[in-house]
């Protein structure tokens, strides 16, 4: 009880109890004992009395104030100009409402003793019993749009099992925040990617029919979706629209990109279109930034695809038709020249690749280490012996004196970088897929050499990126640069096999993805000594490995007619997985292979395509990469079927897109 109530209730009858126990002392001293011991019982039952009448009062005062605030409460909240009602939190049974709450419910019944949430559907209580006092959503209440607030009373009298509710209604408010939202603009750039090959060797007027055929179809779907379209030059235009036109365009699949397809040149070269579309940005400026890196993801996955940037992520639309060349031995020859400098201001090189790493990673960084020993720099390879896929090359290499001390591990690697070092990545543009982040994010000048489709969370910031998604391996490409930078007859022997080897592993014996600069390099690799035959010893199997492969061909399954999925629950070897993907296209009528095998705690996935399915666009949601014919994933803490549902689902994700 509060201690001002207390004094109010004071009885001052104490006084009269402790004058009796005083004269009963005097009895008591006069020798009059039984006057005493009857003084003494009367005053201290009278005060026991006293105290019992003072605390039974003061309950009741309190009671009685306690009732008149709840009525007076009660009374303000019946009034209240906004909706509200108590409810029992175990159940969510209404206990009290006013009467603003039937109004905005449209009924003129009490509504004391039901569910809220059979009155409102979205009306959880989940949020008011973690202690928030605003519900995540508003919720609908008759086309109206409300914010509900709340909380659980936590006097000393209240029921802690009972939460106050009160809704507002704030339909204006949030009607004006969602045309906001609506309308914010959104910033693309569309780009004729291939419009030097549709306008090569043709006459004037030829190429004016051309541009007015392209004109007519992108101004005609950018007026079909509203906004503001220009022309920036003769293959780039700029569209600025609202973003509730971007559902639209998603939903549609940008439908831009199969419509501009279908125009041809007089040669038969279809028209090919990259849609960089930046959004969320502060302003116009930052939307515009955000669209240009879009289109640069575009056209470094090889263009004809679409490609949203917003403040935290990237998302790809399109992407699945065959990619063309458009390579430029100019771009090479300068790279070559930037390489050779960054190289020539470090004073010392580190080179890696992808984790486990392969033949073409370890050829492609042999081919970097040749260079960087040409320049007289000291220079390392930063891998993992015991994991590397390519064992057989690896051993090859270090059979050299020059590799005696070229492999190094990842912690050696941390303890000897200084600022004055560069790291060359080879084979991967992805900072998750690296041997070492530790080491990627410790060195700042940074090079990378790569052949894969970019995703999104590819390596920025770099001071070198030769990425180049039409080569067909990253060795090929430091081959091309090799012809730029430095003296043929300086590369060792191991070191021309490894770069052979790589091309070979990744073209599939120059079966897929091949060009006539991949037989080019392949061509002065055999020039200057790469011999096939020592190539093809590489990549020799013994009988057991031999055996494995076949049995993961026999456990393969035959999916949507031309697929075919196997699955391995047991520790695998990565380039027997691989083979294995290999050799199921040797099957009639199978044109894309996907291989399961566990590994660690992860389920890997090595996936083959020599059709029109874009193997690399299937793995991408779930975290893979690579290129239309050749990708791979890895599913960590999975099980096998767990894994084989993922995979499945993106297979039909990826037809029915």
């Amino acid at each position: 009880m509060d201690h001002k109530l207390k004094r109010l209730l004071r009885n001052e009858a104490f006084l009269f109890c402790f004058v009796l126990l005083i004269f009963a002392g005097v009895e008591l001293f006069e020798r009059r004992y039984w006057i005493a011991i009857s003084m003494a019982a009367a005053g201290l039952i009278l005060l026991l009395l006293m105290l019992f009448t003072t605390r039974q009062r003061g309950k009741s005062i309190a009671a009685y104030i306690q009732t008149s605030v709840d009525q007076l409460s009660q009374s303000a909240a019946s009034g209240a100009p906004y909706p509200m009602a108590t409810v029992r939190l175990s159940d969510g049974e209404i206990l009290w409402h006013n009467r603003q709450l039937q109004k905005a419910l449209g009924t003129a019944e009490s509504k004391v003793g039901e569910r809220i949430t059979s009155l409102l559907p979205g009306c959880k209580l989940d949020w008011v019993q973690a202690g928030k006092l605003e519900a995540p959503d508003d919720q609908l209440i008759r086309d109206r749009r409300y914010r509900c607030l709340g909380f659980v009373p936590r006097t000393k009298s209240s029921d802690q099992g009972v939460a106050l509710l009160q809704w507002v209604d704030s339909t204006d408010l949030l009607d004006t925040k969602d045309e906001f939202i609506r309308s914010r603009p959104v910033v693309s750039i569309i780009l004729i990617d291939n419009y030097d090959e549709l306008t090569n060797n043709l006459t004037d007027t030829t190429i004016s029919t051309l541009n007015a055929a392209l004109n007519s179809r992108i101004s005609d779907w950018a007026e079909n979706i509203g906004g503001l379209l220009r022309k920036l030059e003769r293959n780039r235009f700029l569209f600025i629209f609202e973003s509730k036109d971007l559902f639209r365009i998603t939903e549609g699949k940008f439908s831009l990109l199969d419509s501009v397809r279908q125009v041809t040149n007089p040669n038969g070269i279809a028209a090919t279109l990259s849609f960089g579309v930046g959004k969320d940005g502060v302003g116009f400026q930052e939307n515009y930034d955000y669209a240009a890196l879009a289109l640069e993801m575009a056209l470094s996955r090889g263009g004809d695809q679409a490609v949203i940037k917003d403040k935290y992520d990237f998302s790809f639309y399109g992407g699945r038709a065959v990619e063309t060349e458009r390579r430029s031995k100019v771009k090479s020859r300068v790279m070559a020249s930037s390489l050779k400098a960054l190289i020539e201001q470090s004073g010392r090189v580190f080179i890696m690749g992808h984790r486990n790493a392969d033949a073409d990673a370890i050829g492609a960084a042999s081919g970097v280490t040749a260079l960087c020993r040409s320049k007289g720099k000291q220079v390392n390879i930063v891998a993992d012996v015991n994991t590397t896929t390519a064992p057989k090359l690896i051993r090859l290499l270090q059979s050299d004196s020059q590799y005696r001390s070229v492999f190094i591990s990842a912690e050696d690697a941390l303890l000897q970088a200084d600022n004055n070092s560069l790291l060359v990545v080879v084979d991967t543009n992805r900072p998750e897929q690296v041997e070492s982040k530790a080491l990627l994010d410790s060195i700042s000048r940074v090079a990378v050499i790569d052949h894969h489709r970019r995703a999104a969370d590819y390596i920025a910031n770099a001071a070198l990126n030769l990425h180049e998604p039409f080569a067909s391996s990253a060795s090929e490409l430091v081959t091309e640069l090799l012809t730029y930078t430095m003296d043929a007859k300086q590369i060792l022997p191991c070191e021309l096999a490894a770069l052979m080897a790589g091309i070979v592993l990744d073209t599939k014996n120059f079966t897929v993805r091949v060009n006539s600069r991949t037989f080019e390099a392949a061509a002065f690799l055999r020039y200057q000594g790469a011999d096939p035959v020592d190539i093809k010893k590489l990549f020799k199997t013994n009988f057991d490995e031999t055996v494995r492969r076949y049995q993961i061909i026999e456990n393969a399954r035959v999916y949507r007619d031309s697929l075919a999925i196997s699955c391995q629950d047991t520790e695998t070897d990565r380039a027997l997985a691989g083979q294995a993907a290999d050799e199921l296209l040797n099957i009639d009528g199978i044109e894309t292979s996907f291989v399961l095998f566990r590994k660690g705690d992860y389920v890997f996935i090595s996936a083959r395509s020599v059709g029109k399915v874009n193997v690399q666009v299937v793995l991408e949601p779930l975290g893979g990469g690579g290129n239309a014919a050749t990708a791979g994933a890895q599913l960590k803490n999975v099980t096998m079927e767990e894994a084989k549902a993922s995979l499945v689902a993106a297979i039909d994700k990826y037809f029915a897109d």
